[in-house]
């Protein structure tokens, strides 16, 4: 059963930029697809991002195109999101989730397909 964790939320200015990891263990890493999704104060949670198991695909929110990119690293099962162009509307907690896919070009985008998640990372946007 893989196990994730967040990291690298912060305190940021709009205009400016982060980039989050999702760090996994416990499972075999290059077999799940995996996404993020961010869920501000008093809203629902949303899809933000998603990566196929293989990362060769990639799918965005019309919301971030153009300004995030997932990414993932293989070798060291780690998940990132690299945050440009931050605006408050951006603020948000930023969870990342796993969902097995043996197939490997699978795109998860909605939260009810993924079966593990993180604890989330805070992300919060200054104007």
């Amino acid at each position: 059963q893989v196990q994730l964790v967040e990291s690298g939320g912060g305190l940021v200015q709009a205009g400016g930029s982060l980039r989050l990891s999702c760090a996994t263990s416990g499972g075999t890493f290059k077999r799940y697809a995996m996404g993020w999704f961010r869920q501000a104060p008093g809203k629902e949670r949303e899809f933000v991002a998603a990566i196929s198991a293989s990362g060769f695909n990639t799918y965005y929110s019309d919301s971030v195109k153009g300004r995030f990119t997932i990414s993932r690293d293989n070798a060291n099962n780690t998940m990132y999101l690299q945050v440009n162009s931050l605006s408050p509307e951006d603020t948000a907690v930023y969870y990342c989730a796993a969902q097995l896919d043996y197939y490997g070009g699978t795109l998860f985008a909605r939260a009810n397909e993924y079966g593990y998640w993180g604890q989330g990372t805070q992300v919060t946007v200054s104007s």
